[in-house]
């Protein structure tokens, strides 16, 4: 069985290391424009090079985004930007408008094109277009179920990448009005405010300020556009046996947690299907971490066809967080037996916690004391990026998370 490439979204450099070290064979990132997350923090031109060096001496790939939706205005500034990237080693471009492909064209680059998921490729004949005209990768669109994604790959040589986790849309992959309409923040060059995901009542036209719900939703409305998270892990055999070249983790908005855990279970099951073949089954212990992430519920999208409602939650677009996540080490001193712990929320004396790292490794605990940097016993450590030094019970390597659950706090 061919093993397709793992991808992991890259928002900063620290979640594009955390993606590499947890196993992900390519990353997916921007620079400070023409990148449709422009929320995240993206990449300086020099930090986008320190992260080529970064994968490329550990054999990955960096793919960067040029897939905005580009007015006029924006043509200039691509341009300059183009003659930059013809000095960087990028493994490829993710283009979704013709306009930008053309202009990479002309700028004589010779690097690989992967066409957006943005581009909305359904169907085998608009694969065989773009194979046609030289793209080496097609991101196809979310809206296809496994026996469509299939074809496509039996009708055409074109390599195919497919998302198999994280937040889904309203509009076929990501194309779409709302946001520009309703807040003037243009969701197809990477402003998108996510009006699908507010809560919504129907109102008429002569009786201003009475509210109709939309459903029968006691008094909080409905979140009639409110997609669930994809999460196709328990169904990877078969998309690998479709033809798929690249898996793809939504994300670059998400936390260093979220990053590292996604990336660390699909990479865990990558190796195990690899290992065991037609033998391979679904590891309910491992497929629970990704319960351990904020999340809205899952859904398995268009896998088997059309979601219909269930793939929708009509009734709050909140946040599924079973756990909080605590901090990361970054070292251990064995000689004492401590990781040494860069804080993000508060630790305390008495928690019970997990420790989890790449290959999907981990472990629970509890904290018996906390030291400050300095070697000073604390009672708490409140601080964020502050640096601690907690006991383990085991040895452990930088860039293991620290979380707990939510309602084990002292």
């Amino acid at each position: 069985m061919k093993i397709p490439e793992l991808l992991a979204p890259a928002g900063n450099l620290e979640k594009l290391k955390i993606a590499i070290d947890y196993g992900a064979d390519a990353v997916y990132c921007a620079g400070k424009s023409f990148g449709l997350r422009a929320k995240a923090d993206n990449f300086t031109r020099e930090e986008l090079e320190i992260a080529i060096n970064y994968a490329h001496q550990r054999g990955k790939k960096v793919y960067l985004t040029l897939n905005i939706i580009a007015h006029n205005s924006d043509l200039d500034q691509l341009m300059d930007y183009l003659d930059y990237i013809s000095r960087i080693e990028i493994d490829a471009l993710i283009v979704s408008d013709p306009g930008v492909l053309y202009l990479i064209r002309e700028a004589g680059l010779d690097i690989d094109i992967h066409l957006s998921t943005q581009a909305n490729t359904v169907n085998w004949a608009s694969a065989k277009f773009w194979e046609d005209y030289g793209l080496e990768r097609l991101i196809l669109a979310r809206e296809l179920s496994v026996a469509e994604i299939k074809e496509i790959n039996a009708k055409t040589d074109i390599e195919l990448e497919t998302f198999v986790h994280g937040a889904m849309c309203i509009s076929y992959s990501g194309r779409c009005l709302l946001s520009n309409y309703m807040t003037g923040r243009d969701a197809n060059r990477g402003n998108c405010a996510q009006p699908c995901r507010w809560e919504y009542d129907l109102v008429e036209n002569k009786r201003p300020g009475q509210l109709w719900e939309i459903s029968d939703d006691g008094d909080r409305g409905s979140y009639i556009m409110n997609s669930k998270d994809l999460n196709l892990f328990d169904y990877l055999p078969s998309i690998i046996n479709a033809g798929v070249d690249s898996l793809k983790i939504e994300g670059r908005m998400k936390s260093v947690n979220y990053v590292a855990t996604v990336t660390s279970v699909y990479r865990k099951a990558l190796d195990n299907i690899s290992d065991e073949g037609e033998k391979y089954q679904t590891d309910p212990e491992l497929a629970n971490h990704l319960n351990k992430i904020s999340h809205r519920p899952y859904t398995t999208g268009f896998y088997g066809g059309q979601p219909g409602p269930a793939g929708q939650n009509y009734t709050s677009s909140s946040y599924i967080r079973g756990y909080k996540y605590l901090g990361i080490v970054k070292g251990y001193l064995p000689e004492l037996g401590q990781a040494i712990v860069q804080v993000k929320n508060k630790i305390n004396p008495g928690d019970v916690v997990e420790f989890f790292g790449p290959g999907a490794d981990s472990f629970e605990q509890e904290v018996t004391k906390i030291y400050s940097d300095e070697g000073e016993e604390l009672d708490v450590a409140n601080h964020p990026e502050s640096i601690v030094k907690i006991p383990v019970t085991k040895e452990i390597s930088e860039n293991y998370i620290i979380r707990r659950r939510e309602n084990d706090e002292n």
